[in-house]
């Protein structure tokens, strides 16, 4: 295989990176030498290349630091409403080219390193060698800032980056974990997972600000005295903040990013110490530190403990503290007045892990602020608002009241006050029905009384939102939701992680789509240009040299790059239906078996993703996934014309290989259970095809490309629907009328995919017979015919290549820039803007 060209050796040729002038090359090799020497205390001698790559980022970092500052005091002189996104996630990946990216430093940055020289002697000779430090190759010792699970803290992540790139006043909050999500190890074909330690080398992108550390208080009790009602008896735990920067794209904006981690107080336990408890009481100080140790490795999935809700109220309590602190400072008048908080604050809920931040929004009004209830829950709910992630009614947070009274006994009356004024709203409007009351409670009565989140938050915020239009469409029978469907940010999903193709794209259209992904639509005057679709097929084709390479190294499998790349990648989940994806390419091995002198059209479909620790069914589909590899991938009569390959740890680094590199991207979760997907974004802004149901955000992308230009299969939510309403779903009825099917399910069940153990399978085998909700049979069939229609327009490459290009075209709506200034006008009452701020050297006008 005939390795590919590098980013190095393609630098110079990609103009949207930004040109690498010799004085910032010359500028760039200084500070990188000087944060060697003095920042790291690092003889060059003995440098590693996390050294260097420590040097490097430091000197990115200085870049950023003048510009942070600058934010800050032009946000002080203009004093804006600011908006407040609150989140339980941030999965951030790396930042260092996303930060070169951004400031344009890019090319210069790699040229600088790559001229950066150390002296050596030789005897009694002295000389200079240029080291000739490879970017790739530096960029790849960071670590993963792997701050959550999948769709919903990824999304927050690109969030961050448009409300700075299009000049908003906006602060991301969320929780410093100590470990983020799990690393993944495959070992015997199943998932294991190991602790995310990403901390362990530092991190030189945060700056702790000790200055602003803020109690959180928990347990205790009310007392309600004439003078109000008042928290006593608690146990204190400290917030401290640590800021990162997050640079907008080019326009000297540095918004931050304020994790709390959670601390203990000097005093905590001590006076309770008796003779010999010392050391004790000390060591009992980690118990309300764990509070900050850990992300919830589950995504989609509800899982009520104790150190969950202490997570979701530390971070608003921290937050709200932060936020009021803030207002005060503002130069607004009567600015110690909270009554006006809504004019200059928005906060948004990213779904109901913040929920807690209502009631703890009304507890400071009334009890610290002193504002009579009225006037404090109309502020409350003018500030607020709330966005859905998802359908699933098993990912609906429920507390238990008397968890709740042990932990946060003040916030329960708050919300027992919060629901008697709603239910006597409800009555009012609806005499006598007494059953709608018992659904639209925020309380739930039964053997244990829960509070409801989802509940708690739509009645508390002035706007609630779903992320795509189905998903909203499915919620606003019953509520008055708004539609926000979900994007990505094109400067890492196209710029940072496809250079070739933004380059290939700038050369027809220029730059400007890289701030206005709309821009996109142009590229439909080139759908018959020769040249440009060789251009566009050639990209592709390099980019899947490049990963065939990372998948010999990290795999040791021999991938034929010209064989179509599908893939799978999120979060393993029975909605997401990696077991259609399993029954597909058991029926492509067995067609190529039974006929192997066809012509067929050759695969590597990979899937990744991980399962929760705690979801067993998860755990069996990806072993399931990694025993038809190693049936599919050793049979000799399959050769390569089909291989199978679970990619073991996806997270974001590896998702900026892969996605470029992909032809096909599956999306084929049951019609009405995804609530948008930004995966699927990724894939079609990168250039590949989609095979999907008519889900989530799919039926807004086959809107925006021509629906004859994704490969749509499978039951739509009526469907389903009506399914549900009529004589139901019968897994058997499918298996008995389908050869194919049948044939698939009985190698399962019968050991054919794991010889040694012929049982292995049987659970998985008496969930898609017997407890199916997802009905993964229902759609079989017209998924494998839709396959089959894959397969022959691949053997067509000019003709996919066009549909790509639609497809790529089609792209601009799933701008997360997009989507962040419909949430700035319609919900937060705030006006984007392009404007470049004055750089750190020039004055602020």
């Amino acid at each position: 295989m005939s390795k590919p060209f590098s980013d190095h050796d393609k630098r110079k040729q990609i103009s949207v990176r930004g040109l690498a002038g010799v004085e910032n090359v010359a500028e760039l090799k200084v500070a990188f030498n000087r944060h060697l020497h003095f920042t790291l205390v690092k003889d060059r001698n003995v440098a590693n290349k996390r050294d260097y790559y420590f040097a490097l980022a430091n000197t990115v970092r200085d870049h950023l630091v003048g510009r942070w500052i600058r934010t800050q005091q032009y946000y002080y002189e203009k004093d804006p409403k600011r908006v407040y996104y609150i989140s339980l996630e941030f999965y951030m990946g790396r930042t260092l080219q996303n930060t070169m990216v951004n400031l344009a430093l890019e090319n210069a940055c790699d040229e600088a390193i790559y001229q950066v020289s150390v002296a050596h002697s030789h005897t009694d000779r002295f000389f200079i060698a240029v080291l000739g430090l490879d970017m790739e190759e530096l960029e790849d010792m960071e670590e993963d800032a792997g701050l959550g699970n999948g769709g919903l803290g990824r999304l927050a992540a690109c969030f961050l980056d448009s409300m700075a790139s299009l000049g908003l006043a906006a602060y991301g909050y969320g929780i410093r974990y100590e470990f983020g999500i799990f690393n993944q190890k495959i070992v015997n074909g199943w998932q294991v997972e190991e602790a995310d330690d990403w901390l362990r080398y530092g991190n030189p992108w945060e700056k702790a600000r000790p200055e602003y550390m803020r109690p959180v208080k928990f347990y205790g009790r009310t007392e309600h005295t004439p003078d109000g009602v008042k928290w006593v008896d608690t146990q204190v735990v400290l917030a401290l903040p640590y800021d990162t920067p997050i640079p907008g794209y080019r326009n000297n904006i540095v918004n931050t990013m304020r994790l709390w981690s959670a601390k203990a107080p000097c005093d905590f336990n001590l006076k309770d110490f008796n003779v010999g408890g010392y050391i004790q009481a000390v060591l009992d100080r980690n118990l309300c530190e764990n509070i900050s140790r850990v992300l919830y490795p589950n995504d989609n999935f509800f899982e009520g403990k104790e150190l969950r809700l202490k997570q979701e109220y530390f971070v608003v309590a921290a937050t709200l503290q932060d936020v009021v602190r803030r207002f005060k400072a503002s130069k607004m008048k009567n600015n110690n007045v909270l009554n006006v908080f809504h004019i200059q604050v928005a906060i948004q809920l990213n779904d109901t892990h913040p929920a807690m931040a209502i009631p703890e929004l009304m507890r400071v009004l009334v009890d610290e602020e002193k504002l009579g209830w009225d006037k404090a829950w109309d502020v409350c709910v003018r500030t607020c608002a709330y966005t859905n992630h998802t359908v699933l009614p098993e990912a609906l947070e429920r507390w238990p009241i008397d968890l709740f009274h042990h932990l946060l006994p003040r916030h329960l009356e708050i919300i027992f006050e919060i629901n008697h004024r709603f239910m006597e709203y409800v009555a009012s409007k609806f005499p006598g029905d007494h059953d709608r009351m018992r659904r639209m409670s925020l309380i739930e009565e039964g053997g244990c009384k829960k509070v409801n989140m989802a509940h708690l938050c739509i009645v508390g915020s002035h706007a609630v939102n779903g992320v795509a239009r189905i998903h909203s469409e499915i919620l606003i029978a019953t509520l008055y939701f708004q539609n926000k469907t979900n994007g990505i940010t094109p400067r890492r999903w196209l710029v940072m992680c496809n250079p070739g193709l933004a380059e290939v794209i700038a050369e027809k259209i220029g730059e400007e789509f890289i701030r206005d992904l709309d821009q996109l639509k142009r590229l439909l005057k080139f759908i018959n240009d020769d040249a440009f679709i060789r251009d566009i097929a050639k990209v592709k084709q390099e980019n899947k040299l490049k990963f065939a390479v990372h998948l010999e190294e990290h795999y040791k499998v021999k991938i034929n790059p010209q064989s179509m790349f599908d893939f799978q990648v999120k979060r393993i989940h029975e909605y997401k239906r990696q077991l259609l994806n399993c029954l597909h390419m058991i029926t492509y091995y067995n067609r190529i078996k039974k006929e192997p002198n066809k012509h067929w059209t050759p695969r590597t479909i990979m899937v990744g993703g991980k399962a929760a620790p705690g979801y067993h069914t998860a755990k069996m589909i990806i072993r399931l996934i990694t025993a038809i590899g190693e049936v599919v991938n050793h049979d000799p009569v399959v050769g390569d014309r089909l291989k199978v390959i679970f990619l073991e740890n996806y997270r974001v680094t590896l998702a900026e290989k892969a996605i470029p590199s992909a032809d096909l991207s599956e999306q084929i979760s049951t019609a009405g259970t995804e609530a948008s997907g930004t995966g699927n974004m990724k894939f079609m802004l990168n250039g590949a095809l989609t095979i999907g149901t008519m889900d989530g955000a799919n039926v807004e992308m086959a809107e925006e490309a021509g629906e004859e230009n994704l490969f749509i299969f499978g039951m739509r939510v009526e469907d389903v629907d009506a399914m549900d309403a009529g004589k139901g779903y019968h897994a058997s009825e499918y298996y008995n009328r389908i050869p194919e099917l049948k044939q698939a399910m009985d190698q399962i069940a019968g050991g054919f995919f794991s010889p040694k153990q012929p049982d292995l399978f049987k659970e998985l085998v008496d969930l898609l017979m017997h407890h199916d909700r997802f009905k993964v049979f229902a759609d079989y069939e017209a998924y494998i015919k839709c396959q089959d229609k894959v397969n022959q327009l691949y053997k067509n490459p000019k003709e996919w290549t066009k549909m790509v290009i639609h497809n790529i075209a089609g792209c601009g709506k799933f701008s997360s820039d997009r989507t962040i200034a419909q949430y700035a006008r319609e919900i937060w009452g705030m006006e984007p803007s392009l404007e470049k701020i004055p750089a750190p050297d020039e004055k602020l006008k």
